[in-house]
């Protein structure tokens, strides 16, 4: 008994000292080239000082960013989606397959462990070299216990459970963007409802308008002061104005049903009520590139697989090196039932070389090497798919800022046009009524302004859009929101 405690205890001790030999290449998160501040943030000569080394932070709650906008609807939408939606929720699932995945890799650390209770029903042969009862039929009762333990002399447990780790890593990444995207959309589809009621309303107005516009023509066509022409254009532009009406009210109803769909209802359940789209005075820090690395989940997850991939290396590796099996069994055997569990009837099997086989692989046709191969192929790809993540994450920030920057600029000079637009269709006005011009000119100074106006509320739309963009690029919330 004592030898077979020292036997065990030396084997322990070697796998002990075997299973540092790792083969698999060290991982090191990749460089890539950051710039000291994004282009468009127009930041001063100190703030361009301030850069700092990334380090991960994709798991740091990004907070409630939509509060900025201060709009209790969008808070009630955005918390119903997060309950609701089933892609989110298809990405939690993925997460604790993730999960399960790694315990399954950290299992093959441990020993397994079975047992068995059963018969077996046996008859020798006569030809077996005259053993006592040739010829004879007997039946064998068993009950084991078996140990199997893979000593990873070259690392390859270890590369699974780091690849295995990684991915659950990668996955919970996975989520986040998935998070983010989602709240996104939510934020995005609401303010196009809005700004979609926003061009309803200013097209009842223009509707009401060209009504009363109408009305006035005929009656003066009844009196004979013009002819039957101006009374066809005023009908032509009211019919016209009641057209695009109609197709501002399709587009709502495919934004709210999109909506719906984000919320995880049916879209015959949900009906958001009518609220135009108020200007949205908001001012987003963009910060510094290297702290968008931190923050992007899908930075994150782009970096997560690409470790996966380095450990999956290192197994495949290991492949190409021996492998250490320690195996036994333990029970006992009988032909009679009741004597089954006796001393006397104790058996014990163990593996070649006192419980241990050892496999070398000699030939293999290359099929172990074409594993490794795969395995950096793979690498690589990771690599370029990372890095290309990092520079459409500066490509995003930098068009949204861009995009608010401009939007800006061109709302102000668009409201100045509106109200230009405005007093030409008050002056064509009384020139009509006075006599001195034509209805034609009454009416390209009606769509005028209802083109000035209409683009005032598609830009605001626009910057309300931009602003979740941007919102998004960077990674989500900051600051206490």
């Amino acid at each position: 008994m004592i030898t077979r405690i020292s036997l065990a205890a030396a084997s322990g001790l070697l796998a002990a000292l075997l299973a540092g030999c790792a083969v698999g290449p060290k991982y090191e998160r990749p460089a890539v080239e950051t710039p000291a501040a994004f282009k468009e943030a127009r930041l001063s000569a100190a703030e361009r000082q301030r850069w700092k080394q990334a380090q991960p932070a994709d798991d740091l709650a990004r907070g409630r960013w939509w509060a900025i906008f201060r709009d209790p609807a969008l808070d009630s939408l955005e918390t119903q989606a997060m309950k609701a939606n089933q892609d989110l929720q298809a990405a939690a699932a993925r997460v604790k397959q993730a999960r399960a995945m790694q315990k399954g890799a950290r299992a093959g650390r441990f020993p397994e462990l079975t047992a068995g209770l059963g018969a077996s029903r046996q008859r020798a042969s006569e030809a077996a070299g005259g053993a006592a009862g040739a010829g004879g039929t007997a039946t064998l009762w068993r009950a084991q216990a078996g140990l199997s333990y893979e000593v990873d002399l070259f690392g390859r447990v270890a590369s699974e459970v780091d690849a295995a780790g990684a991915d659950t890593q990668r996955a919970r990444a996975l989520y986040q963007s998935v998070l983010l995207a989602l709240q996104a959309d939510v934020a995005q589809n609401y303010f196009l409802i809005r700004q979609l009621d926003g061009e309803a309303l200013l097209y009842e107005h223009t509707i009401s308008l060209r009504r009363m516009s109408l009305d006035l023509v005929e009656t003066r066509f009844r009196e004979g002061d013009i002819s039957e022409l101006d009374v066809a254009r005023a009908r032509s532009e009211l019919a016209a104005a009641r057209a695009e009406a109609l197709g501002v009210q399709r587009q709502r109803a495919a934004a709210e049903h999109g909506l719906a769909l984000l919320l995880g209802q049916p879209p015959a359940d949900f009906s958001l009520p009518r609220q135009p789209l108020a200007r949205i005075p908001v001012a987003i820090p963009a910060g510094l590139p290297s702290s968008l690395l931190e923050r992007r989940p899908d930075i994150a997850a782009a970096e997560r697989a690409l470790a996966a991939a380095n450990a999956r290396i290192g197994a495949a590796k290991a492949a190409l090196f021996p492998q250490l099996a320690l195996t036994g069994t333990f029970g006992f055997e009988s032909s009679e039932l009741d004597e089954l569990l006796r001393w006397s009837s104790r058996s014990f099997v163990l593996g070649p070389l006192l419980g241990t086989a050892l496999s070398l692989p000699i030939f293999d046709g290359g099929r172990r090497q074409v594993g490794v191969d795969r395995a950096r192929a793979r690498y690589e790809e990771d690599l370029a798919l990372y890095r290309q993540s990092v520079l459409k994450a500066f490509g995003e920030v930098e068009d949204g800022l861009s995009a608010l920057r401009l939007l800006g600029e061109q709302t102000e000079v668009q409201d100045s046009a509106v109200a230009s637009a405005a007093r030409a269709a008050e002056l064509s006005k009384a020139q009509y009524e006075a006599g001195s011009v034509s209805y034609l000119e009454v009416i390209d100074a009606d769509r005028n302004v209802l083109q000035r106006k209409r683009a005032v509320v598609e830009l605001d739309g626009l910057r309300a859009h931009a602003a979740v963009q941007l919102i998004r690029a960077i990674g989500g919330g900051w600051g206490d929101i």
